[in-house]
């Protein structure tokens, strides 16, 4: 079985103008950081035109499609009846998606099939983790 889950969703960027681009967009799940979600844009969707990768919580995820969640970098909620928005606050300004809440859905139960939600410190070798910490401070 894979230890990774990449689903490609199309994002729709909320713009100051009335028209809403789509882009492409990467929701990204490893089972070796079971907390993590990653949500990745190519560089020609960017304003940098290099990749851009957000790291937040499966539970921001998860709780943000049933109410709006989130007080820092990263926050979700859900917009309308199959609608999630996520809000990507950075010091150059805010960038404001729509993606289809039955996508990230999918992507959640593809994750929670791979690591069940409330199990995911099963996942962790802390004893390897500590181990090479203490090597790295040698």
């Amino acid at each position: 079985m894979s230890t990774v889950i990449e689903q490609p969703v199309e994002a729709r960027l909320v713009a100051a103008a009335p028209r809403m681009p789509s882009i492409p967009a990467t929701l990204h799940y490893d089972r070796r950081d079971p907390f993590a979600v990653r949500m990745t844009f190519p560089a020609p969707a960017t304003l940098e035109g290099v990749e851009v990768c957000w790291t937040f919580s499966r539970e921001l995820l998860v709780a943000g499609l049933d109410g709006p969640e989130g007080q820092g970098d990263v926050r979700v909620r859900p917009y309308g009846f199959d609608r999630t928005v996520l809000e990507f606050h950075a010091p150059e300004g805010t960038a404001v998606v729509h993606i289809r809440s039955s996508e990230v859905r999918r992507f959640l139960q593809s994750t929670s099939d791979l690591v069940p939600l409330g199990l995911e410190h099963l996942q962790l070798d802390l004893d390897h983790d500590l181990a090479e910490l203490m090597r790295d401070a040698c």
